[in-house]
């Protein structure tokens, strides 16, 4: 098991305070990376937490930005030394959406808005499979199976004792009619949906077919926010070979009233409930 120090959480704070002593200092990315004979996306990838940081990599950027004190040049290599620890899902291989895991990990809470499928974190083990191995053709059975696995290990944040991750999902109700698996799968899943949505951190909405062209119109996303005022909000935009990470207050906010009026357009929390409800009974007959 790896420490509980969170690796992502912590390249994603060390890389906001390197941008802040830049831009104390007046620099462009692309000055700085002139005076270390760097590129300048290397310096971007640095303060944007998406790649690996050295101490080394915090030494020459605090010579740059003439960091005097010691005690901060000190702290923000412990944190570069931290950053490369190995979070859980590290043990698992090579996992595309491993940056977004461990973001995932250390929110407080998330908001999805899912239009295709009920959302991995509410999925059962079988609906799991048939999503991975219907997503991922190409894949061979363990590296599907390692898949699963994962998912099903993240699924702990909402299920968790103390500090459960705060969930909210507006399930687009096309989610609720294609079949995955078999009916069977389909009506376990929505049993465990229905399940899942009686525990006091998680609600559930359900956007109906009648509602026409809406918000969430161009696909999937996330909201994750955290407890730590130093982490700013992120969007998460998930892809076939590369996520979208977007943390500009503007992206945000846009995102975020997006979110409200979807859920606006939704049914009720009670009547996604008896619309889950009878979905499950239709696929048991």
């Amino acid at each position: 098991m790896a420490s509980n120090v969170n690796p992502t959480v912590r390249r994603r704070r060390l890389g906001q305070e390197l941008r802040r002593l830049r831009e104390l200092k007046g620099m462009t990315a692309e000055e700085v990376a002139e005076r270390l004979l760097v590129s300048q996306s290397k310096i971007s990838r640095l303060e944007n937490g998406r790649r690996s940081i050295s101490q080394r990599d915090v030494r020459d950027l605090c010579g740059v930005y003439e960091v005097e004190d010691s005690r901060i040049v000190e702290s923000l290599m412990q944190m570069a030394k931290d950053s490369r620890q190995q979070g859980w899902w590290h043990a698992f291989g090579d996992i595309p959406y491993s940056v977004y895991i461990g973001l995932e990990t250390d929110a407080e809470s998330l908001r999805v808005y899912e239009p295709q499928i009920i959302t991995g974190l509410l999925q059962t083990r079988a609906y799991a499979e048939a999503i991975v191995q219907g997503g991922s053709p190409e894949s061979t059975e363990q590296e599907n199976d390692r898949r699963v696995e994962v998912r099903l290990r993240w699924q702990s944040r909402i299920t968790a004792d103390t500090d459960p991750l705060r969930l909210w999902v507006v399930l687009d109700e096309a989610s609720l009619h294609r079949v995955v698996g078999s009916r069977q799968v389909m009506r376990e899943q929505l049993e465990h949906v229905m399940e899942l949505s009686q525990l006091p951190h998680i609600t559930v909405q359900v956007l109906p077919f009648e509602v026409g062209a809406h918000a969430g119109i161009n696909g999937q996303y996330s909201i994750l926010e955290f407890a730590d005022a130093a982490d700013s909000s992120v969007v998460y935009i998930e892809g076939v070979t590369s996520d979208l990470y977007l943390e500009k207050p503007h992206d945000v906010q846009k995102y975020t009233v997006m979110y409200e009026h979807l859920r606006a357009q939704s049914l009720n929390v009670e009547q996604s409930r008896q619309l889950v409800e009878r979905l499950a009974k239709d696929y048991a007959r």
